[in-house]
């Protein structure tokens, strides 16, 4: 991230165009669902969400131990971009870059509206201390979950 001086007042009102650099990634509300492996159906396209996160995820917290040279340790990771938050259907609807695509209002429990990070994991959006790193999983087809369950365990 650029600095903090780089954020306007109520830059997440903004479309998400309009956001600089520092902007944009401070928009990430630190759930960690993005950094869970899926599988896309090839009959019907639905999406397979499982409780197996990339390697460089943090579970403890959903933090990525690497953000800056992800692409480095794992080539197939996704660089959202304002384009891609609005055409990315296995993004979770709770999203910040999701919501802020549809032009609605951060939810009360996003950081930049609650001062709290961990807000995210206690209204059950975030991934912290409910997944397994793919590290220990072992064959990721048997971890297909229900994202919507909220008793999923890794």
């Amino acid at each position: 991230m650029d600095s903090l001086t780089d954020l306007r007042e109520k830059f997440w009102e903004l479309p998400l165009e309009k956001l600089n650099r520092a902007e944009w990634e401070a928009l990430c509300d630190g759930c960690g669902n993005c950094c869970l492996h899926k599988f896309e159906d090839e009959d019907t396209g639905e999406i397979l969400h499982t409780n197996v996160a990339c390697k460089l995820l943090d579970t403890g917290k959903a933090v990525c131990t690497n953000y800056r040279h992800r692409l480095a340790f794992v080539p197939d990771c996704l660089r959202l971009t304002p384009r891609l938050a609005h055409r990315i259907n296995w993004l979770p609807e709770t999203c910040a870059y999701k919501v802020r695509a549809r032009g609605e209002a951060l939810p009360e429990w996003h950081y930049l509206l609650s001062g709290d990070r961990a807000a995210v994991h206690r209204a059950g959006v975030g991934v912290a201390g409910r997944v397994i790193s793919e590290v220990d999983a072992g064959p990721i087809e048997q971890h297909i979950i229900d994202p919507d369950d909220a008793d999923y365990e890794p």
